[in-house]
């Protein structure tokens, strides 16, 4: 078996304090391995101490971390990519370990799973968020990760190559989980190291923005990768808010004869014919989430597997 092609993708933004020494982290311990950091816009000389660190430094000048890995898994070719922030947070240590297990084990990603030793490594409101989200996908997949934010993973060249990415933001980590999921790929996961950041580096994350960002991520996944509950629940509510309005109309009507309150009438008529709507919705757009799911589904395995 020859040895499999190796690419590190380390996406930056005003990174300046931590970047020479993430490179030199991966470096040390995959000494073959080719390290590109893909610049998305910053400020101080990141793109100066990548390069003098031996870097491919390139750029990406649509801002976000989605858009930049979409570009990096679009122009760089290899057999195994390790990914990874620039801010030296990760334990580089743990790839070799990682990157075996992608070629030993056949798998298409692996998750790096934070370990924190510090209080200043990880935010209360980020365990919270990470936790939320780990039981959503739990829910709607059967399965999860640990860590769904992790931002340390080790993919093959099929999940690579067969990855639509939609995302401009930090909710890529939680887009790449889905695709996963969504087509039950082999994945593992590896406890690794997370360290407090280094004087100078500060964290690009917001709190309460991308708070919110993970709230509409949670309701565009239930809509997009289950229809039939999203527009379920809404027709369900329609359907009892009719049922409620009626009830006193139908006593009434067998009684009198007469429906007295018209308009109410019109308005429980309505509601029932919103809650069809949103059932057929429903049933309509899980049948085209299907047809997707075998698109997807193809295009991963038009690519070569990683185990030869």
């Amino acid at each position: 078996m020859t040895m499999p092609k190796v690419a590190v993708l380390l996406p930056c933004y005003n990174e300046e304090a931590a970047i020479a020494q993430t490179i030199e982290g991966f470096r040390k311990v995959l000494p073959d391995a080719a390290i590109y950091v893909y610049d998305n816009n910053s400020r101080d000389r990141t793109i100066e101490v990548a390069r003098a660190a031996g870097a491919v430094v390139r750029t990406e000048r649509m801002q976000g971390k989605g858009n930049v890995v979409r570009r990096m898994f679009a122009d760089i070719e290899a057999d195994i990519y390790v990914m990874a922030d620039g801010d030296a947070t990760y334990d580089a240590t743990s790839a070799p370990a990682m990157v075996a297990r992608v070629a030993e084990e056949g798998l298409d990603m692996i998750v790096g799973t934070r370990v924190h030793e510090t209080a200043e490594a990880y935010r209360r409101g980020h365990v919270l968020g990470n936790r939320m989200m780990t039981g959503i996908l739990a829910s709607l997949f059967g399965r999860s990760f640990t860590d769904i934010f992790s931002g340390y993973r080790v993919f093959s060249r099929r999940f690579v190559k067969s990855f639509p990415v939609l995302s401009a933001g930090f909710e890529i980590e939680t887009e790449i989980s889905v695709h996963a999921l969504e087509l039950k790929m082999p994945v593992g996961e590896v406890e690794t190291r997370y360290f407090a950041r280094l004087e100078g580096s500060e964290s690009k994350l917001n709190t309460y923005r991308d708070g919110w960002r993970i709230l509409k991520t949670i309701a565009v996944l239930y809509r997009i990768e289950r229809p039939m509950l999203f527009f379920g629940w809404i027709a369900g509510l329609f359907a009892l808010l009719a049922i409620g309005m009626s009830i006193p109309l139908a006593f009434t009507w067998f009684e009198t004869g007469l429906v007295p309150r018209f308009p109410t009438a019109i308005l429980a008529t309505g509601l029932m014919i919103l809650a069809f709507l949103n059932l057929f919705t429903g049933l309509i757009l899980d049948t085209v989430v299907r047809g997707r799911r075998e698109v997807r589904r193809l295009a991963y395995l038009a690519q070569p597997g990683p185990l030869k």
